[in-house]
């Protein structure tokens, strides 16, 4: 009884964290297939997509919209396709990450 409660206690405080975002969740959700943290590859580099939304209040929401939805005509004419599969929870964790300068 006592290992089950434990057992709840920790899955209930591990979901209760932010989805942590980082170069492996960017990994596994496919952006490095076209972006990369420093450089410019297909897509712009994190950090230049960071620096270009520095300090505006609206960067975490615009980026999960692009992420989710894609876009085009904002780096190049290269169109960055939406990625639906990815989990919302991920997405909003890649933008704030995105925006925090991709560290």
């Amino acid at each position: 009884m006592k290992q089950r409660r434990l057992a709840l206690f920790g899955a209930l405080v591990y979901m209760a964290l932010p989805a942590h975002a980082n170069l492996e969740l960017a990994e596994k959700s496919a952006c490095l297939n076209c972006h990369d943290v420093s450089k410019k590859m297909v897509g712009p580099a994190f950090k230049s997509i960071a620096d270009k939304h520095r300090g505006k209040s609206d960067a975490i929401a615009y980026l999960a919209e692009k992420i989710t939805k894609g876009g085009s005509g904002v780096w190049g004419s290269i169109p960055m396709p939406g990625m639906p599969q990815v989990a919302a929870a991920d997405v909003k964790a890649l933008s704030e990450w995105i925006a925090k300068g991709a560290n």
